[in-house]
């Protein structure tokens, strides 16, 4: 898993990267929890979620938002973090244009910013979104949520609480076209600290319920 420096927005951006497998390889980019939470790169729920789609045979990218670790700039906001995220999946592309498909996951922070990602680039088609924080971001952006994903949160989470979630799941499910998954964990809390085996398990059991070659969700 080589070490990669990108060129963003603010600077050069540090990142991690599984290269493609194989010619038209899908694409997978994972996106880390609140910088001025202690998120980077390296939190295990992003890193779990990037050898997941490595097992799969995507290329896989996880990186750090500005100000993080070795990537320059400093924190704003969200704003610029969907700029660096932006950046990042040009950065994949430039080097793998002959991708098929493109997947999103983000945790926490990561998952508000994956989900604004969707909006802005059509290619991408699937998406996993642990814990996105519901009631601190504003998520009306969605309208209309572009593609199918899974919502996964703990059941007992203090940062975020599930009923925040489900109004989110609620409202993206009125939509036409595409189909919300929606798990819960009922003892994990907002860091899933001794539930990562099952929300593992929640995101392996979606992922390969989506690319089986006769999957209903397209």
């Amino acid at each position: 898993m080589p070490d990669v420096i990108f060129p963003g927005p603010e600077g050069r951006i540090e990142g991690r990267f599984s290269p493609p497998p194989r010619p038209r390889a899908p694409v997978a980019m994972i996106l880390h929890p609140h910088p001025q939470g202690g998120g980077t790169m390296n939190d295990r729920i992003t890193q779990a979620m990037y050898k997941s789609f490595v097992a799969r045979g995507f290329a896989v990218l996880r990186f750090n938002f500005r100000g993080v670790g070795r990537s320059q700039g400093t924190f704003d906001n969200g704003i610029g973090e969907l700029s660096d995220a932006a950046s990042a999946l040009d950065w994949v592309q430039s080097i793998h244009p002959e991708a098929q498909t493109t997947w999103i996951a983000g945790f926490s922070f990561g998952a508000w910013i994956g989900m604004q990602l969707l909006m802005r680039r059509p290619e991408i088609r699937g998406f996993l979104s642990v814990a996105p924080p519901a009631n601190m971001y504003d998520f009306s952006f969605l309208a209309p949520c572009p593609s199918s994903g899974i919502i996964v949160a703990g059941g007992q989470d203090e940062i975020v609480p599930p009923s925040a979630v489900q109004k989110l799941v609620d409202k993206l499910r009125t939509q036409k076209g595409i189909t919300i998954h929606h798990d819960e964990i009922p003892r994990a809390n907002h860091f899933f600290e001794h539930e990562l085996d099952q929300l593992m398990k929640s995101l392996d059991n979606y992922l390969d319920m989506r690319l089986a070659p006769d999957s209903p969700i397209r």
